[in-house]
């Protein structure tokens, strides 16, 4: 029984896809929903794209849209091809909304923000659901001989930053600190993991080569786009992680990486000031000078990177559970569809 739809009309794997691959299973467990669209894995509870346009009228269904293009397809089948939707969208989004965005807004029967910065630009009703995080995928675990496994030094200090590797995400600014700093802390290490698309291949190729020129290419790499599985187990080898983006949507990253019990230095963007309590981490500003001297404090003290691990882990299982997010959503699902 389709109660709820989640599409995803986007091929190439994003935040947004990434939202809905992790969510519907947990969804799916108290509620019929399902996927549509590209770019999906196998797996999902998943209706053909097409099929969309005739289901029955039998029933209300929840159409959950995260992007302008499913705005626009669920208004699409409702106005023109009468299906019976109810319509609801996900803001991320931390600036004004263009017009057409905020015409396609109005017109959603419900809107939910997932901070409460992103529901600062919203001009309709609306309800704050933070995201979650699977801590049961996302959990500490035992760092030498995991570092053994994926060919890590037992030894290091290490930094990671995980994601697509971009200006927006400040890996250049951590790429300076980890220049900077090299010297001083002969155990420091920092890894990157996640594609590089075609328009940002002169950036990663320029960051390697003043890597290069530095002879610190064994202690600065990235690492590529990695399977899933091996992008967890990174996360769990580390003992700082760092998100320096310039600008940001939600940003789950941080959230993950605390989920494994590793403390979080970001910048003041996205939702990171909600998500990263002093006790978990550092909040700078967006700069490299400031992202060097947090860094370097936190190297002089692994004893408090070990402490603050411990801290981020408790502060994700208490406040941020995928579960919990989830049981939100249905509850506004349900009451839709009442």
């Amino acid at each position: 029984m389709i109660e709820v739809i989640a599409p995803n009309l986007k091929r190439r794997l994003s935040g947004v896809t990434a939202t809905v691959v992790r969510l519907v299973p947990v969804q799916a467990r108290s509620i019929g929903i399902v996927t549509t669209g590209p770019g999906l894995p196998p797996g999902l509870p998943h209706i053909p794209l097409a099929a969309c346009f005739t289901l029955g009228r039998a029933r209300v269904r929840v159409w959950h849209a995260r992007r302008n293009t499913e705005m626009v397809l669920g208004l699409l089948l409702k106005a023109v091809f009468r299906r019976r939707l109810k319509l609801l969208f996900t803001s991320a989004a931390q600036r004004k909304h263009k017009g057409f965005t905020r015409w396609l807004i109005r017109r959603m029967d419900r809107v939910v923000a997932t901070s409460a910065r992103a529901a600062a630009f919203l001009e309709v009703p609306h309800q704050v659901v933070m995201h979650g995080v699977d801590c049961a995928t996302f959990h500490p675990a035992a760092k030498p001989a995991l570092r053994q496994l994926l060919g890590l030094d037992p030894d290091a200090l290490l930094v990671g930053c995980f994601g697509r590797v971009r200006a927006q995400k400040g890996v250049d600014l951590l790429v300076e600190a980890a220049l900077a700093l090299a010297t001083h802390h002969p155990r420091l290490q920092v890894i990157f993991t996640g594609r590089v698309t075609e328009d940002q291949r002169a950036f990663h190729v320029g960051l390697v080569a003043k890597i290069a020129a530095a002879g610190l290419s064994d202690r600065i790499r990235f690492l590529g786009e990695l399977p899933w599985e091996m992008v967890v187990q990174h996360y769990q080898a580390l003992d700082l992680f760092a998100a320096p983006a310039r600008w940001e949507g939600f940003g789950l990253t941080p959230l993950e990486a605390m989920a494994c019990g590793v403390p979080v230095m970001a910048t003041r963007v996205g939702a990171f000031e909600s998500l990263i309590p002093p006790e978990c981490g550092t909040l700078i500003d967006t700069s490299a000078e400031a992202l060097t001297a947090a860094l370097d404090r936190w190297l002089d003290d692994p004893a408090a990177l070990a402490e603050a691990g411990a801290k981020a882990r408790a502060h994700v299982l208490a406040h941020h559970r995928i579960e919990d997010e989830a049981a939100a959503l249905v509850q506004i699902y349900r009451e839709m569809l009442a």
